[in-house]
C-alpha cells in the first residue's frame, strides 16, 4: 500500500495522511482537497488503511431479499426511473400483503433481512403497511424487517395527519426493526429543488432518521450522487450525516450510490467515471469515521467496481437481493440477484475474508 510519507508530502496531502493515521477527524476543506487530489489512488490508499484499521480484511455480506410493494408515487423526482403517477399508468403495481409473503416464500434460502421500499403511494393506510409487516413477522419471526425510506415515513405521517414519531411507533409494533438509507439523495436546498422537490426536505430527512434512533431503532443512510450536485455540495452532506451521528450513533451503514443515467428524464452534461466514483466512496469513508460500515453496493455500481471499492473503503458487499427494481429501470445493468456462493467468490477474488452478517453486522455462524 502507497502510505509512505514522502509520497503524500510529494502530493500535497502530509497533513492529511497524518490525521489519518492518528484517526483524527477530518474538515469539509480537508474533504474538497481529497476530492481535488490528481492522484485517487492516494486517496483510496488512506480509505484503505481507515477501512483496515476498523475491520482488518473482512468484507461483510447478508442473505437478504428485496421487494418493492409499489412503484406509484407523488413525488415526480426528475431522476426516477422507477415513478408511475398513478395505478392506472402502464407499467403500474401495487401489491397486496399475499403477494409479498409469496415473493419472500419463493427466495431461494430463507432471508435474514427482508428491505422493503417503494412509492409514495397517495392512497395506500397505515394500516396497509401495519398488516403487512405483522403478516411477515408472523412467517418469519428472526429475520430483521428493514422497510420503508424516510421519506415513506414522512409521507404516511402526512396522509394521516400525524406525527412521523407516531408513524415509527406503530410500524415498530408491527414488527419494523430497521429503517434503510433511501431517500436522502443530496440535502442541498439547490439541489432538491431541481431534482426533488416535493420529496421531503434534508432536514425532514435527518429528523425522521433522529426520531428513529430515539425510539432505538439503528437506520442506514445514503447519497446519490454524479448528477448535479457539486462536491462542495456532497461533503455538506456528508457532514450532516456525521454530525447527526455523533447525536445518537443511530447509523449502521453508509451506502453511497451512483446516478444511473440511462432511463432517467435527468440529464447532465459530465456522467460519473469509475475513478470518480471510487473517490467519493474513499472521500465518504475517510470523511464519516463515525459510522462503522460503507456499502459497496453492487446493485449499482456493478460488481467488478463494487469489488474494486473494497479496496477504497467499503466493506460491505450487500447480499444476495434475489430481485431489484427501482436501480434497474434507472439503468442497472447487473443481475437481479447474486448467490450466497458467488458473493464469497467475489470477495475472497480480490484479497478480502467474506463474513456472513446479519442486518447489525454481526457475524453469523452458519457456515456455507
Amino acid at each position: 500500500m502507497i502510505f509512505k510519507t514522502e509520497y503524500f508530502e510529494s502530493i500535497g496531502l502530509a497533513d492529511i495522511r497524518e490525521k489519518v493515521a492518528r484517526g483524527e477527524r477530518l474538515t469539509a476543506e480537508e474533504g474538497l482537497r481529497l476530492f481535488e487530489c490528481p492522484e485517487p489512488l492516494a486517496v483510496g490508499a488512506l480509505a484503505n488503511f481507515s477501512r483496515s484499521r476498523m475491520h482488518g480484511q473482512r468484507a461483510y455480506y447478508v442473505v437478504n431479499r428485496h421487494v418493492n410493494y409499489t412503484n406509484v408515487c407523488v413525488n415526480a423526482c426528475t431522476f426516477c426511473a422507477y415513478q408511475r403517477e398513478e395505478e392506472e399508468q402502464s407499467g403500474a403495481f401495487r401489491l397486496t400483503t399475499e403477494d409479498v409473503l409469496q415473493k419472500l416464500a419463493s427466495s431461494p434460502a430463507v432471508p435474514r433481512e427482508v428491505h422493503i421500499v417503494g412509492g409514495c403511494h397517495p392512497k395506500l393506510p397505515l394500516t396497509y403497511f401495519e398488516e403487512m409487516l405483522s403478516a411477515i413477522r408472523a412467517e418469519y419471526p428472526e429475520t430483521v424487517l428493514k422497510c420503508f425510506t424516510a421519506v415513506e415515513i414522512g409521507h404516511f405521517a402526512q396522509l394521516e395527519g400525524i406525527d412521523s414519531r407516531e408513524v415509527l411507533e406503530r410500524l415498530q409494533r408491527a414488527g419494523l426493526d430497521m429503517l434503510p438509507g433511501g431517500g436522502a439523495e443530496i440535502f442541498a436546498p439547490r439541489v432538491r429543488e431541481q431534482v426533488c422537490p416535493r420529496k421531503l426536505t434534508g432536514d425532514q430527512w435527518l429528523d425522521v432518521h433522529r426520531k428513529a434512533h430515539a425510539l432505538g431503532m439503528k437506520t442506514n443512510c445514503t447519497m446519490l450522487f454524479g448528477h448535479i450536485e457539486t462536491r462542495e455540495e456532497r461533503l455538506d452532506h456528508l457532514t450532516r450525516l456525521r454530525e447527526l451521528q455523533d447525536e445518537h450513533h443511530g447509523f449502521v451503514c453508509f451506502i453511497p450510490l451512483p446516478f444511473l443515467t440511462e432511463n432517467s428524464a435527468l440529464r447532465i452534461d459530465h456522467p460519473l467515471t469509475g475513478l470518480e466514483k471510487l473517490r467519493t466512496i474513499a472521500v465518504s469513508r475517510l470523511m464519516l469515521d463515525n459510522v462503522p460500515h460503507i456499502k459497496a453496493y453492487w446493485v449499482m455500481l456493478g460488481v467488478k467496481e463494487a469489488q474494486a471499492a473494497l479496496k477504497f473503503g467499503a466493506d460491505d458487499f450487500d447480499g444476495t437481493v434475489v430481485e431489484e427494481k427501482i436501480g434497474h429501470e434507472a439503468g442497472a445493468s447487473t443481475s437481479q440477484g447474486m448467490t450466497r456462493e458467488g458473493i464469497r467468490e467475489m470477495i475472497e477474488g480480490c484479497g478480502f475474508s467474506p463474513v456472513e452478517r446479519d442486518s447489525y453486522f454481526n457475524s453469523v455462524e452458519e457456515q456455507c
